[in-house]
């Protein structure tokens, strides 16, 4: 009868479907001299677990710090953002105190540059208004086919 329960249960362990307590079981049964020569077979997979519990790691393993190399790299990132924010400030404040701000003496001057600047202003404008054209066309598109 005990045999008929053991070849159950390892049945049950193979298809997945044993509890903790019947794995157990199986290994306090598989431990023993009393095996049936029929499931000697699984003798060595039920004792290796079993005997893995027993093994114990006991040597030290050398972890190579890479800390200080970390914190020297943060540190050098750290200059290198500081002297760009530094380099950018300082060339914006000469190019302020260089610029003269496009102011003109002459009012005709003014007036020229005042049209060339729209002049520019409207042509990426109309650019824009030329994407919308395709965006339309797609939506004409779009709704003749999901309607």
């Amino acid at each position: 009868m005990e045999i008929d329960k053991i070849e159950k249960l390892v049945e049950k362990y193979f298809d997945g479907q044993t509890t903790i307590l019947e794995e157990k079981e199986l290994k306090t049964y598989f431990s023993s001299n009393d095996v049936a020569p029929n499931l000697k077979q699984y003798q060595p997979l039920f004792v290796y677990y079993t005997h893995q519990n027993d093994i114990k790691f006991d040597q030290t393993i050398a972890l190579n710090s890479r800390k200080s190399i970390r914190s020297f790299l943060s540190i050098a990132a750290s200059v290198v953002v500081i002297i760009g924010i530094g380099f950018y400030f300082f060339n914006r404040n000469e190019a302020i105190k260089t610029d003269d701000l496009g102011t003109y003496e002459d009012p005709e001057a003014a007036f020229l540059a005042t049209q060339k600047a729209l002049s520019l202003l409207s042509n990426h404008l109309q650019v824009g208004y030329e994407s919308i054209g395709y965006i339309n066309e797609y939506e004409n598109t779009k709704n003749i086919i999901f309607k």
